[in-house]
């Protein structure tokens, strides 16, 4: 359970016992009250320290946390609220503001199975308890998320190695390879594409781009580590997707798309380079400036009848030949039922 929440749970109790003012309440009180919480909550049956309560009614009394609770101590024994009616639990926030909280906290939630969020979570719960949100409001915010995808366990492990720059043994094993190769690599970018997370890492003279899905273990190795100082928008600017092959020159990529689809890609352009050229009646022409690789090719075949490639040459020839062996496939009947 995350730390932020057990916190939550211990102001929540410190605050119900300064409010109810029929009885004197030392430290060892305050103890023996969020023990009993955290317990009741969340079936812990350790103690809580002395310095923990400290601690917590240090954060409620500054500003860090948003309470600038007057908590004042009394005889030099008992804790109590300097003022008689305050409570962490009452707000001045706008309601506008609560609002538009509340959609943040429902747009969040949605991340609550992703393990490189999951530190998020205690921020959540308290939004949720701060905001009374209703545990049976069905979500109006859906991410598209592959609930089956392997390899996620392992992106706080390579997020924290990156920022703490440590070198990585990763076992891996590619699509085409029969057994698993561990190799020694530097890790230097985590990159999110269409629903799948992706590694750049240097691996003895290059960068590597490897799939978390098609990782078989990550540990960290005591070796000094590489940093090649890589800037992410700009190892990314020319392609699409996650694929680069520095051999591939950026070169200006036309295509037209018939008149039904046109407006799709106009909303929703292939690349940030994209420029509408030329309006025709049987569609639009585009033009983007990017490296060739995989993604791009996927992402035209999958227009499928309503694209063309114009130019470059090599790519429209790539582009006919793989949609002349799609044809070939069809041509052949269900061979394969």
């Amino acid at each position: 359970m995350a730390t932020n929440k057990n916190a939550l749970i211990r102001y929540k109790t410190i605050d119900k016992c300064l409010r109810d003012t029929s009885r004197l309440w030392t430290i060892d009180a305050l103890i023996e009250a969020c023990t009993e919480a955290l317990t009741e909550y969340e079936g812990k049956d350790s103690v809580v320290s002395k310095r923990t309560v400290q601690l917590d009614i240090q954060n409620m009394r500054s500003d860090k946390i948003g309470y600038n609770a007057p908590i004042e101590v009394f005889d030099n024994k008992y804790y109590r609220y300097g003022e008689p009616d305050y409570s962490i639990t009452k707000t001045e926030i706008p309601y506008e503001d609560i609002k538009r909280m509340r959609e943040a906290v429902e747009f969040l939630k949605e991340f609550k199975d992703f393990s490189f969020f999951k530190h998020m979570s205690g921020i959540v719960h308290r939004l949720e308890d701060s905001l009374i949100l209703s545990k049976a409001k069905l979500p109006i915010i859906h991410m598209d998320k592959n609930e089956d995808l392997r390899g996620l366990e392992y992106v706080d492990l390579l997020y924290q190695a990156i920022v703490q720059k440590q070198a990585l043994a990763i076992g891996y094993k590619s699509f085409r390879a029969k057994q698993v190769q561990v190799m020694e690599l530097h890790p230097q970018i985590l990159k999110e594409y269409n629903n799948r997370w992706f590694l750049i890492a240097f691996y003895k003279t290059n960068l590597l781009t490897l799939a978390l899905d098609r990782m078989e273990s990550v540990n960290i190795l005591p070796i000094p580590y590489v940093d090649k100082h890589i800037d992410a928008n700009v190892y990314f600017k020319d392609i699409i997707g996650v694929t680069l092959s520095w051999g591939n020159p950026v070169e200006e990529v036309v295509f037209w798309v018939d008149k039904e689809n046109a407006n799709y890609v106009i909303t929703k352009p292939f690349h940030h380079s994209q420029e509408l050229i030329e309006e025709r009646e049987d569609g639009v022409v585009f033009r983007i400036r990017v490296r060739h690789n995989y993604e791009l090719e996927r992402l035209i075949l999958g227009f499928g009848a309503s694209i063309e490639v114009l130019a470059p040459s090599r790519l429209r020839r790539n582009i006919s030949a793989l949609l002349q062996k799609a044809t070939a496939n069809y041509a052949k009947g269900n061979t394969k039922l």
